[in-house]
């Protein structure tokens, strides 16, 4: 817990380093602490379940969901299975998150319900490195099946600089019909509008209850910037905190700076956990006490 609050990092990525395209690794050690990929990742790049636990009750963290990515194009393979094992080790502290991609994954509903069946507490999908639009057709069986199951979605909004990447789809504007189809299933654009789209980002949460913003890759001081043409106090209580970590030196900092924003006692719950707790599936082991 993070100053009487339940903390849960929503974006965190812990992948087999072979699967990996070497900008990753790159990019994992630029922005990432000194050392990290040496201390919790094995000789044979694969992560060590007690180390990863450890790193993040070193920083309060209740919760992190753990995602993986089909992108071959671009970041490399992140595979879901893989994950399993870290969730194993401390299933009150990680969860996995599903992911799929159209050009890998047919019947796409299929693989789906094989990984919700395996615990994920969303569906992951990066348009971005998967090369694909949100609003494909061919998409819309999985977000039935998230929609029945009451599991929401979260799509990679945002710019991203790895070679490969088709920055034109991360414009959350594309997933306006996905939100007006399934109007009972939540849909959490991360990195939140990064780059070009923050008031586009902005502007359908606010509009919609089922759109939420989440923080990851977002210096927490620089958010006043990316969302001045909107009312802090009501855009905040539509957050929902994520690092993107190994890409961040250390999450209770990052949590700490986005409630320094001057977020009351009631946000602040919101954002660090409480808003997590309620849109992500399996997280309500971590409710905080009344």
């Amino acid at each position: 817990m993070l100053n009487g609050h339940r903390l849960i990092d929503a974006h965190v990525h812990v992948p087999m380093l072979d699967t990996l395209a070497p900008a990753w690794i790159d990019w994992a050690r630029e922005f990432g602490a000194d050392g990290l990929l040496e201390s919790v990742w094995d000789t044979d790049g694969r992560p060590i379940p007690a180390r990863l636990d450890a790193v993040f009750a070193a920083q309060d963290v209740d919760g992190a969901l753990l995602l993986c990515e089909y992108s071959p194009k671009a970041t490399g393979m992140q595979l879901f299975d893989d994950l399993l094992p870290l969730v194993e080790y401390n299933p009150t502290r990680f969860r996995p998150v599903a992911n799929v991609n159209p050009h890998l994954h047919f019947p796409i509903a299929k693989e789906l319900t094989r990984q919700l069946d395996h615990g994920a507490a969303a569906l992951k999908l990066h348009p971005v490195h998967g090369g694909f639009r949100c609003d494909d057709r061919a998409l819309y069986p999985a977000y039935q099946v998230l929609e029945e199951r009451g599991v929401p979605l979260i799509v990679h909004c945002g710019t991203s600089t790895f070679p490969g990447s088709m920055n034109e789809l991360a414009d959350p504007e594309i997933l306006l019909p996905v939100v007006r189809d399934h109007p009972g299933l939540n849909v959490v654009l991360a990195h939140g509008g990064r780059g070009w789209w923050y008031d586009a980002a902005a502007f359908m949460a606010l509009s919609y209850d089922t759109v939420w913003i989440e923080l990851s890759g977002l210096p927490p001081k620089r958010l006043p910037d990316y969302y001045a043409k909107f009312s802090l106090r009501r855009l905040s209580r539509k957050w929902i905190f994520a690092t993107d970590w190994p890409g961040v030196p250390g999450v209770a900092a990052n949590a700490r700076a986005v409630v320094d924003l001057g977020l009351d006692e009631e946000t602040a719950a919101l954002v660090l956990g409480g808003n997590a707790i309620d849109v992500y599936a399996g997280l309500d082991h971590l409710k905080e006490a009344s």
